[in-house]
């Protein structure tokens, strides 16, 4: 039930974000790009198993050792976690040049910014 909630969830999240990348405006398509990223991140937690024991400890169900202990990938969750604080920095630097388009031009319509060039 719950992988079937947390598809829902990434089809939502991977939805909006596509509708917001296509978009006119700068800071939306930054913030459906951050969406994306955020629902890739996700998928790849769910898809790495949330029905795990801890992997460091396989005695705590019983498994012993040499048994078959269905365990959570911790990789995944190191890999979703780097990728969290990279899409941190790049999502305040596309604002932060999304500002100085702003500055510069007096508009962060694509439209408008396209003819201008």
């Amino acid at each position: 039930m719950t992988q079937l909630v947390l598809a829902g969830v990434i089809g939502a999240l991977f939805a909006l974000g596509t509708f917001l990348v296509l978009r006119r405006d700068v800071v939306r398509v930054v913030w459906g790009v951050v969406i994306i990223s955020q629902a890739a991140n996700v998928y790849l937690v769910t898809m790495g198993g949330l029905g795990g024991g801890v992997p460091f400890l396989p005695d705590a169900h019983g498994g012993g050792h040499g048994g078959a202990v269905n365990v959570t990938d911790p990789l995944v969750q190191a890999l979703v976690l780097t990728a969290i604080v990279i899409s941190f920095g790049t999502t305040a630097f596309a604002l932060v040049l999304s500002y100085r388009v702003y500055e510069e031009h007096g508009t962060i319509d694509m439209n408008e910014l396209g003819d201008s060039a």
